[in-house]
């Protein structure tokens, strides 16, 4: 039976590295929502295209669209073993949805690993977070600063931090996101489903957690 994982956790906790890890080491497909959503736009799918045309009028994608992107890419070949879903769902009534999509597939969610972290941990990992104009490249004043500043080590040319990664941005999007996901953890807990990481450890030691956790 396919083995399916709900990966949960605030911006700045790590959960896309994390899923990522998890990912390779257990050989299962990591389905990043978002990253979905703008590969189905970008190849102009009829899927992408629906979305498309609803975020232009500022409208909300429904939940049977988002499922049928996550439907579509859980029958290709290499989520025959399950995978790991990040950043959907995010409600309940999502949550429903998706266990009645995965049952087609006689599977199930199996585990939610909810990683977490105090505020103030998060808006430190995320608030000094710079990138570089050219390519992307990602520092962090405090954990991995530029060898010279102000410039990248790679290319050399100028860091500078996005409008995202900024304190007052950042402290409202943690915000909203701990309010969305509340019902949602809920309602894996009252399942049994939830296991609760601490993430504000070592990215080794978290790993070494949530393997720990899946294996049980």
């Amino acid at each position: 039976m396919p083995f399916y994982i709900v990966i949960l956790g605030p911006p700045g906790v790590g959960k896309g590295t994390q899923a990522k890890i998890l990912s390779e080491t257990n050989k299962l497909a990591h389905i990043s929502s978002g990253d979905l959503f703008r590969e189905n736009i970008k190849n102009q799918t009829d899927l992408g295209m629906l979305a498309k045309s609803l975020m232009d009028k500022g409208e909300l994608v429904p939940d049977d669209v988002t499922i049928a992107m996550i439907k579509d890419r859980i029958s290709c070949p290499d989520c025959e073993a399950g995978a790991i879903l990040d950043g959907f769902p995010r409600t309940p009534a999502q949550a429903d949805a998706l266990e009645k999509m995965l049952a087609e597939f006689k599977g199930q969610v199996d585990k939610v690993p909810y990683i977490t972290a105090v505020e103030s941990v998060l808006i430190e990992r995320i608030s000094g977070r710079w990138t570089c104009r050219a390519n992307g490249h990602v520092y962090h004043e405090k954990f991995s600063p530029p060898k010279e500043a102000g410039k990248c080590d790679i290319d050399g040319s100028e860091i500078y931090q996005r409008d995202d990664d900024k304190i007052e941005t950042v402290t409202r999007r943690i915000k909203v996101y701990l309010e969305q996901t509340a019902p949602l953890v809920d309602y894996y807990r009252r399942r049994g489903k939830l296991v609760e990481i601490d993430g504000t450890q070592p990215v080794e030691k978290v790993t070494e957690l949530l393997l720990s956790a899946l294996k049980k």
